[in-house]
């Protein structure tokens, strides 16, 4: 493991769930009367040809309502969708910026993010995460999304990598064995603290 683990150059974070609280699950699910479990949401929601669109940058937020409305059934008119949707990213977790800063200098520091046009700024500027990392990968500007194989080659190409020096740290396990086929060390994790075990185990922080 720790032969393995030296060739990590990127850590590579997921935004929602990891460093930044979200609400959408349950907003979610209690728009849709709990008649699926977490797990099938989330299936839905990666495989949703409207969310894919929107979150690839191809919709804009009004098209995107009425669309996911009229697809999930749900009981919300527009306005009320995107108002919620826009405060799906509640704010940072505790020690969230901390974490990112003792990460050494000697490590690449990157987001990979399905985002949108109405959440990504408030991450970037109101949550402070622009100047935290050396790059973000943000599904709506790229054109590309998770869990498709093809947004971790992109990550690779960008870096200048192999998907083995990449650590990526996601909260969705759908995402995390999408990265560990295109070769990336990967790991699922929620919340800080548990990002920060994982970092530990990967020989990034002492112990």
């Amino acid at each position: 493991m720790a032969s393995e683990n030296s060739q990590i150059r990127v850590l590579l974070f997921d935004v929602g769930g990891v460093l930044v609280e979200v609400s959408g699950v349950p907003t979610m699910l209690g728009w849709m009367g709990n008649r699926v479990s977490p797990d099938e949401l989330w299936r839905m929601w990666l495989s949703s040809p409207v969310v894919r669109a929107f979150e690839t940058g191809r919709i804009t937020p009004e098209v995107f309502a009425p669309q996911l409305i009229a697809e999930m059934g749900l009981p919300v008119g527009p306005v009320t969708l995107l108002e919620e949707f826009t405060r799906f990213t509640q704010g940072l977790l505790p020690g969230a910026l901390e974490l990112v800063g003792r990460v050494p200098r000697r490590y690449t520091r990157a987001t990979l993010s399905n985002s949108n046009s109405l959440q990504w700024p408030r991450l970037m500027k109101d949550m402070q995460l622009a100047e935290a990392f050396d790059h973000h990968f943000a599904s709506h500007l790229m054109g590309r999304i998770k869990p498709d194989e093809e947004v971790f080659h992109h990550v690779t190409r960008s870096l200048h990598c192999a998907p083995g020096e990449i650590l990526f740290l996601d909260d969705n396990h759908l995402n995390v064995e999408a990265a560990k086929r295109v070769g990336m060390k990967a790991a699922q994790v929620q919340g800080v603290a548990a990002a920060e075990r994982a970092l530990v185990e990967a020989g990034v922080f002492e112990n």
